[in-house]
């Protein structure tokens, strides 16, 4: 029943034979082709010289005709529709529209449902000024895919940047210009329920991710199918202690450009239209009332000529934060800072006009926060059409197309991460499977948290996916065997209905049928994990293990003595020793979208054979945390010898992950030979050659993500353990080698150093290639004057 190939009868059922890496090639760019997603390095470029004065000259002529009430209403941002995701909702928002006093709107989708607002502002006001209507779009808007951080599993940029484009597709088609994504904070506290919306804990992987979602969302213009990104949280935000939300950030200047800036610097490059406040602090000052993040480093230094929003009422955040005790005291500090459209607060809506009547800001400062908001528009095309997003025959026809839904379902699949594998995967179409647990035939969660405008009812289950693969060649014995939590605090806290209890059966009942359904299967499948309501926004864990319930079942089914595969959902590394150390197989598969069912299924029954590598290191325990692979070292490092009492360790953990950084399993194995170097020395401007053979040694065909990373042995400052410098992703037959060639230069091996300028130093270096970030082969060479 399990550790075989796909047999003939289920190839034939679901047309599958393993791709050559030319195949693979030629089938992407086709459909890249066909949904209008080109791969090449294209983005929103800055207006040509022509372009830009002309909108120069429109927006000057429209602001020389606008009133200072009009000016400050294009500030507003205000919620209306479909969801709340703050404290407060807008209200009265008829009435601002007709009277100038709002400049965009949120939550509001739909052709129909944003041409009437948008025909409010039209046909109602002094100078007829469209709005702009922008969406919490963070891992698709109809067509739902894996969780960001599950996307970013991948190691496929190119994937991943079609998902963006898919999604911009989607919502440009749902009336929606503005996208608040993507959320590019890095994050090293799996504590901290937002790490799902982001791309894990690495620098130079998450600037890459950063760049190719920009990419995505906004081409190389701003085309109908095309939407304006917003980047999220600027800055720091993935750092709050303790990694319990909205919470302050304390952090050096050093860790903070060099480990966290860098991915927000990569998607404003990148031609990122709009930026968005976080709610921590940055050196004792909020980020939104924060004048040297958001004019000193966003504006001059880094050249961002877009304009920058508030998160969710941050501005009136800033009086519980203890910058003001009034909404004018903020709100001028606000303005100040550089900060130029205020989500749905209405500081600046209230306060604005008698600041600059008691002369505490400019006019000009107000001047330039409108201009930002007007030339969006302008590059959005809304002066031109203000409805050239409400189209309902574009919607009929683009929204979950099949095409999108077979993006979805490869997105999934390549984001699923095989955790440990003693040989029962894949399934062999045949025989039994107990399907048990309160994520295998569950369709609510299957999206996850930030699932937007997604509708779960259309997500695949786990259940349905098989079902639907497998053509009835195999039993399947179901049960739910356990509800998502017993913590009625929990449950309390979250609502019966958002975990999907079912209290029709106790505990040990529903244990019990699940027990009964194994001992008559060949094999347990057990889908558990988190709820999507339990990750994301709000939703910080202090005990990031299964919740309480799911382990009993896992363990009653373990007692049975047949083979166990757990198949996790969740938006976080997740505390999984026993699981570790009891499942025989473990697949993670975050919240893998609306195609999940189907997606976790092709993986299972070896229809796709999983490459995917975690982005996030998976602690032991939850005392570990904070806990990255970038780490330094102390003085006293510890080599593992638990007799050396007077190391850097625990009494009662080693001080390893359970999985570290870039960790992931095949159905085949690879082999890397000794890394080959050019030279052992290199100056500044001559390039490093680093290469390595890879074969693939296994029995199947499969893809292999090799990372590089180095490590400076001695600097002005003290440098981490490792740091991913690239990485490539490769396609081997069983039985194929291969050699893979990096190439590093001095600029590669830049860092703050001890006068805070961003360089390299001469000295001693090594390198490692390999399939983690843990098992990898060294060499050493030097960087000489």
């Amino acid at each position: 029943m399990f550790g075989h190939e796909p047999s003939t009868k289920l190839a034939a059922t679901i047309n599958y034979e393993p791709l050559t890496m030319n195949q693979y090639k030629m089938i992407r760019k086709v459909i890249c082709f066909f949904l209008l997603l080109p791969l090449t390095n294209v983005f929103a470029q800055p207006l040509k010289p022509a372009e830009q004065k002309k909108m120069n000259a429109f927006v000057s002529n429209l602001m020389s005709k606008m009133t200072v009430d009009e000016k400050i209403g294009q500030l507003n941002l205000v919620s209306v529709g479909f969801d709340v995701t703050g404290p407060i909702v807008s209200k009265n928002v008829d009435e601002n529209i007709k009277k100038g006093d709002v400049g965009g709107v949120f939550n509001t989708y739909t052709p129909d449902a944003v041409r009437k607002l948008q025909e409010i502002a039209v046909n109602n006001t002094r100078l007829k000024i469209p709005l702009i209507f922008g969406y919490d779009v963070i891992h698709g808007h109809k067509t739902i895919f894996p969780i960001p951080l599950g996307l970013a599993s991948s190691w496929d940029l190119a994937m991943i940047k079609n998902t963006a484009s898919i999604a911009a597709s989607e919502a440009s088609a749902d009336g929606l210009n503005w996208v608040f994504s993507p959320m590019v904070d890095i994050a090293r506290d799996p504590r901290w329920g937002r790490i799902a919306e982001g791309a894990g804990e690495d620098t130079w992987l998450g600037s890459q991710i950063a760049k190719a979602m920009v990419q995505g969302y906004q081409g190389d213009s701003y085309t109908t199918d095309k939407v304006m990104a917003c980047v999220k949280h600027f800055a720091l935000y993935g750092a709050v202690e303790a990694g319990r939300d909205y919470n302050t950030v304390d952090m050096s200047e050093r860790r903070m450009k060099q480990d966290y800036l860098p991915p927000y610097q990569a998607a404003v490059d990148a031609g990122a239209g709009s930026v968005m406040s976080s709610f921590n602090e940055i050196n004792g000052v909020p980020a939104t009332a924060n004048k040297w993040l958001m004019t000193d480093l966003l504006r001059k230094q880094w050249g961002f000529n877009g304009f920058v929003v508030t998160d969710y009422t941050a501005m009136n955040e800033l009086i519980p934060h203890g910058m003001g005790e009034t909404g004018y005291a903020v709100g001028k500090k606000a303005l100040d800072a550089g900060i130029d459209m205020d989500m749905v607060g209405e500081i600046y809506l209230d306060n604005l006009k008698r600041l600059l009547k008691d002369g505490k800001i400019q006019a000009s400062e107000i001047d330039a926060a409108c201009r930002r908001i007007l030339e969006a528009k302008y590059k959005l095309g809304l002066f031109t059409d203000p409805y050239r997003y409400c189209n309902d025959n574009r919607a009929q026809q683009t929204i979950m197309q099949p095409a999108y839904l077979d993006a979805a379902r490869d997105a999934a699949k390549r984001s699923i991460v095989l955790l440990k594998n003693d040989g029962v995967l894949p399934l062999r179409n045949g025989g039994s499977i107990a399907l048990i647990g309160p994520l295998a035939d569950n369709h609510k969660d299957m999206i996850g948290p930030w699932s937007g405008a997604g509708d779960w009812h259309k997500a695949i289950s786990v259940l349905d996916g098989i079902r639907g693969l497998i053509n009835n060649n195999v039993k399947i014995n179901y049960a739910k065997g356990a509800n998502i939590t017993t913590d009625k605090w929990l449950i309390d806290r979250l609502s019966p209905d958002a975990l999907s209890i079912d209290s029709s059966q106790t505990s040990q009942q529903m244990i019990d049928e699940a027990v009964k359904a194994a001992k008559k299967s060949d094999i347990i499948v057990a889908v558990v994990g988190e709820a999507a309501t339990m990750s994301g926004e709000a939703a910080s864990r202090s005990d990031i293990g299964l919740p309480p319930g799911q382990e009993d079942l896992l363990k009653a089914l373990k007692a049975t003595g047949k083979p166990l595969v757990i198949v996790l959902m969740n938006g976080r590394p997740l505390t999984l020793k026993w699981e570790n150390d009891n499942a025989d197989a473990m697949l993670e598969t975050w919240f893998a979208g609306t195609e999940a069912g189907n997606a976790i299924s092709d993986v299972l029954f070896g229809a796709y054979n999983p490459s995917a590598k975690i982005t996030a290191t998976f602690p032991q325990d939850v005392g570990q945390i904070p806990l990255y692979y970038a780490h330094k070292n102390t003085g006293r490092p510890y080599a593992g010898d638990f007799t050396d009492r007077y190391k850097s360790r625990y009494l009662d953990i080693s001080n390893d992950p359970l999985y570290p950084f870039g960790f992931g399993l095949s159905y085949t194995t690879f082999n890397y030979s000794d890394i080959k170097l050019n030279t052992n020395s290199i100056k500044p401007g001559q390039s490093l050659q680093v290469s390595t053979t890879i074969t693939n040694t296994g029995k199947y065909d499969g893809e292999e993500i090799v990372q590089l990373y180095t490590r400076q042995m001695a600097g002005s400052v003290t440098r981490p353990v490792e740091e991913l410098k690239n990485f490539k992703k490769i396609f081997l037959k069983a039985g194929e080698s291969r050699t893979v060639n990096f190439t590093l230069t001095a600029n590669d091996l830049r860092f703050y150093d001890i006068n805070m300028k961003y360089t390299y130093e001469p000295g001693n270096f090594k390198v490692f290639v390999g399939t983690n970030s843990r098992d990898v082969k060294e060499a050493d060479f030097k960087l000489v004057e």
